[in-house]
């Protein structure tokens, strides 16, 4: 992009915003960051027990999907469908994508653990498409998931594989926002014969303008800085908007009250040294004097996304086991639910 243009808002090294609304993202930071960036493209072969498709399924927003499915473990002859994931990526609404190395292994993990068909969805990125861009778009994805339950469309990957009975939502950061915005919309609408199991937020972004004890005290770190999670928040929420954002804040005052929601049960997953640790077992307490019901994991001496760093997976044991047990976690929630 062309160095001349006047930069009006940026994070560094992972976007900027130009004076004519064009915006680059191209990783201007520590090179050690830039392979789990990079795009790893799909591969309907099996590769390490997984095959990868992308396919456009709105072609008037462009709205795209990553699918995921196994080779099969066991049970080949009875040819049983399996649990159904549909993911939504972090990236504070503005960054990520879900071909991103980080996510394809994250993703092929997950798919092989639990044995599930998983969809990842493409949704525009705020500044562009501010909030709530990405909810609609995540729930046009659910959507589409119904629509091949119903007959009505027919994604050979989906019709041979999925349950769309043992439907799940996934998201880690902002994605674990969404998970909990996704369920609440489906709780208000007929998605049969679609049915939500379960919604599984990991490290979720929940963040209001009142600071925690957990967001002023822990260190930082290159994936969570104060000054990256306030700036994807404002670049994010609509122009005039606060840090309360029901999307971003779902328990504050300008939040429907969590008594009014019909969502599934839930998981969140948690790191110690996250900076939104204290916010996310706030809205845990709440969803509790709520009466909904939620399940809590944490991952101690871990920070924010520390499962994506794959070099470090495979060098530090420490990583590798706290990695082992969120992925053992998530299993278990979805075997029993």
């Amino acid at each position: 992009m062309a160095s001349n243009k006047k930069i009006v808002d940026e994070v560094p090294g992972w976007i900027r915003v130009f004076e004519d609304g064009t915006v680059d993202r191209t990783w201007t930071g520590t090179p050690e960051m830039e392979p789990l960036l990079k795009p790893v493209s799909p591969h309907e072969e099996f590769i390490n027990g997984v095959a990868v498709r992308d396919q456009i399924i709105d072609p008037k927003t462009g709205l795209a999907v990553r699918i995921y499915v196994p080779e099969m473990k066991s049970n080949v002859q009875t040819k049983a469908k399996i649990p159904l994931i549909l993911h939504l990526h972090g990236g504070g609404y503005c960054i990520c994508q879900p071909d991103w190395s980080l996510y394809y292994h994250f993703c092929t993990r997950l798919v092989s653990s639990v044995q599930a068909v998983l969809v990842s969805v493409y949704f525009r990125l705020a500044p562009e498409h501010r909030l709530p861009v990405a909810v609609e778009d995540s729930y046009a994805a659910l959507l589409w998931l119904r629509a091949n339950a119903r007959g009505e469309l027919s994604d050979q990957w989906l019709t041979s594989y999925a349950d769309f009975n043992r439907v799940f939502l996934v998201g880690d950061s902002s994605g674990g926002n969404l998970v909990h915005q996704v369920a609440a919309q489906a709780g208000f609408d007929d998605i049969e014969p679609l049915r939500l199991r379960g919604g599984i937020a990991i490290q979720p972004g929940f963040i209001s303008d009142k600071p925690s004890k957990s967001y002023l005290e822990i260190p930082e770190n290159p994936l969570s800085t104060r000054e990256m999670m306030k700036k994807f928040t404002s670049l994010a929420v609509p122009i005039g908007s606060t840090g309360e954002h029901p999307i971003v804040w779902p328990i504050g005052l300008q939040a429907p009250p969590l008594t009014t929601l019909k969502l599934p049960p839930m998981l969140v997953v948690m790191a110690e040294m996250d900076l939104l640790r204290d916010y996310e077992l706030e809205y845990c307490e709440e969803m509790k004097k709520a009466g909904k019901e939620v399940e809590i994991f944490m991952n101690y001496g871990m920070s924010h996304s520390f499962q994506f760093n794959k070099l470090a997976i495979d060098t530090d044991p420490e990583i590798a086991t706290q990695t082992n047990k969120m992925i053992e976690v998530i299993v278990s929630f979805i075997s029993r639910s």
